[in-house]
């Protein structure tokens, strides 16, 4: 007998009185390895989001066009070629490409960015952007040309998000 169980004997705990402290011995091992594998994942570095992410490049390039803010984007930007943005203040602009165009596909800036080069065309998801806003940009025309709808027409509108919900594929994205 080892000097615990002696210890046990001694002080008259019978063998379901051990039976009963070995099991709550293992219970109280159990719970202290749970809590500490959840302090250690409570503690772990988190994996940045999608929407840090966009903070982190919307805060730089902020940075670097400070004193510009309220100028046009074409001004501001190189190669801005939506017309319907040329004249959106640069401020404004990064709100709408990082809520309008990556929020409503949800995609990090660079799905459609060169992360070292914003004006280069070599992304063909960028490429497609322009394509898909001349479409929708068609489509919000034909919707405000409609006589026969109750909305006023300043308020017949789609946008990237009424389609992509989320998802850079459309037929993946949520259902309403």
């Amino acid at each position: 007998m080892n000097t615990e169980g002696a210890f046990v004997a001694a002080r008259g705990v019978t063998a379901a009185g051990r039976s009963f402290l070995s099991r709550k011995l293992a219970r109280m091992k159990i719970a202290a390895a749970i809590a500490a594998l959840f302090f250690a994942v409570a503690a772990a570095p988190k994996k940045p989001t999608i929407q840090d992410i966009n903070d982190k490049f919307v805060a730089q390039v902020t940075k670097t066009i400070a004193g510009h803010e309220n100028e046009p984007a074409e001004q501001v930007f190189m190669d801005v070629r939506i017309p319907a943005m040329k004249a959106v203040p640069a401020s404004k602009f990064l709100a709408i490409m990082k809520k309008g165009y990556a929020g409503a596909l949800g995609v990090t800036c660079t799905h459609c960015h060169v992360e070292t080069d914003f004006s280069s065309d070599d992304k063909a998801p960028k490429r497609a952007a322009r394509e898909m806003a001349q479409m929708y940009q068609a489509i919000n025309d034909q919707l405000r040309a409609m006589k026969n709808l109750e909305d006023p027409p300043d308020e017949r509108d789609i946008t990237c998000r009424t389609c992509h919900r989320g998802s850079v594929d459309p037929r993946e994205s949520a259902t309403p």
